[in-house]
């Protein structure tokens, strides 16, 4: 193989690679219309001291969550459509990966909501 098909094998794919990595990271700066408002299932979760997808160890007192594609870091308003209650947590973790369910709460932020198991909420992204 020439010397310039072996620079194009091998400057493409990293080209590829690069433009996809530089998007993924700038994910973070802008967020997406369609995570604006979120309506859904919670559910609780969380076992002590388990590291988060974001590499946090998890702190079922805190007031995180988990998501499926917000950046971490992003603080959330959860609204309970049952109660009204709200709480604003932060992103710090993936999940939930059940049909149906929008956002996974520690029991800190499921108890501010007033529930235990399931409910159904709104989310708002909060900028």
């Amino acid at each position: 193989m020439s010397f310039k098909k072996t620079a194009v094998a091998i400057i493409l794919p990293a080209t590829f690679l690069l433009s996809n990595v530089a998007a993924y990271a700038g994910e973070g700066r802008h967020h997406h219309p369609r995570h604006s408002h979120q309506s859904g299932i919670a559910s609780v979760y969380g076992h002590t001291g388990s590291p988060t997808a974001s590499g946090e160890r998890t702190n079922l007192r805190g007031l995180t969550a988990a998501h499926r594609s917000l950046p971490f870091g992003t603080r959330v308003r959860v609204t309970n459509k049952r109660n009204g209650r709200a709480v604003t947590v932060r992103i710090n973790d993936r999940g939930p990966f059940i049909r149906g369910r929008v956002i996974d709460l520690t029991p800190a932020g499921a108890s501010a909501l007033g529930f235990s198991g399931l409910a159904p909420v709104t989310l708002a992204v909060m900028q």
